[in-house]
């Protein structure tokens, strides 16, 4: 999320702001921003109460993919119990018990067992393997986006959703926000909107 999502988002703040300067730090596990002198920071998921700030900027939907040689191979699921039948590849940090949770066409809450041909805390791991032919799964929307709009995978299950999860800012003090974190927790909001996903640069538009 950091690299493909945050980091385009705070060069234009950079762009917009020529007297800012930011140091980026990227972790996968909690870290304490007091002790380590964090301004702000941007997690994902349900926060943890605690004395910091926070700021909900937006949320990040989830959806389930497969490649069209997986489908044409092993059939398309028509239906969320179909989904028992597949291969899946499994998120172990947020899908460790083997079930996937979604709402179903009638808005019912649905859980299916899964068995995980592939496990994998590395969500790029997980985008290679569906390209690859080896089942289905469940990624944010903002990791397969490219891979979607390039064919390469393509949703299934369209008519279910996902539970997304929550985007915020957190800072260490609810009350004392200086006006640089106030300014770049504004921006952020105005940019995780509806089809935040859609609005991201293209990978390789970047490199060029």
């Amino acid at each position: 999320f950091g690299r493909r999502v945050v980091v385009p988002l705070a060069l234009e703040f950079m762009a917009q702001n020529p007297q800012v300067q930011l140091d980026l730090s990227f972790e996968d596990r909690y870290t304490d921003l007091v002790a380590h002198g964090i301004d702000v920071a941007i997690r994902l998921g349900k926060l943890a109460d605690s004395a910091l700030g926070a700021r909900t900027l937006g949320m990040n939907p989830w959806v389930l993919v497969a490649s069209p040689t997986y489908l044409r191979r092993h059939g398309t699921p028509r239906r969320p119990s179909d989904l028992k039948d597949h291969a899946t590849l499994i998120y172990s940090s947020v899908q460790g018990n083997d079930l996937w949770r979604l709402r179903n066409a009638s808005g019912e809450a649905v859980s299916v067992p899964v068995t995980g041909r592939l496990r994998s805390n590395n969500l790029s791991a997980l985008l290679a393997a569906t390209r690859a032919h080896m089942g289905i799964a469940a990624l944010p929307h903002y990791v397969a986006v490219e891979s979607l709009a390039a064919g390469r995978v393509v949703e299934v299950l369209k008519t279910c959703r996902l539970p997304e999860q929550e985007i915020h800012a957190v800072y260490p003090s609810p009350r004392l926000v200086p006006q640089k974190v106030q300014a770049f927790v504004a921006f952020l909001q105005g940019r995780f909107g509806k089809d935040w996903v859609a609005a991201l640069p293209r990978e390789g538009a970047a490199r060029k």
